[in-house]
């Protein structure tokens, strides 16, 4: 079993902008992300669109994100 709930693509923004992360530029649903001493991140979902474990695990891979930060 993961330790990563499902979550909302804006709740996982949400979290990844308190960490630090802010928006460099956006287009449409993309969003680049940046935050000192970590490369771009590009989040790509709709603030709707629901997020499974994977897909928060590979977030969390290029982010820092944990699942105590949602």
């Amino acid at each position: 079993m993961s330790q990563w709930p499902s979550a909302k693509a804006r709740r996982v923004l949400t979290a990844l902008l308190k960490l630090g992360w802010r928006t460099k530029r956006q287009t449409g649903s993309h969003r680049t992300l940046s935050r000192e001493g970590w490369g771009d991140f590009v989040f790509a979902f709709h603030d709707g669109e629901e997020l499974g474990p994977r897909m928060l695990a590979r977030i969390a891979k290029h982010t820092g994100l944990e699942p105590k930060d949602l």
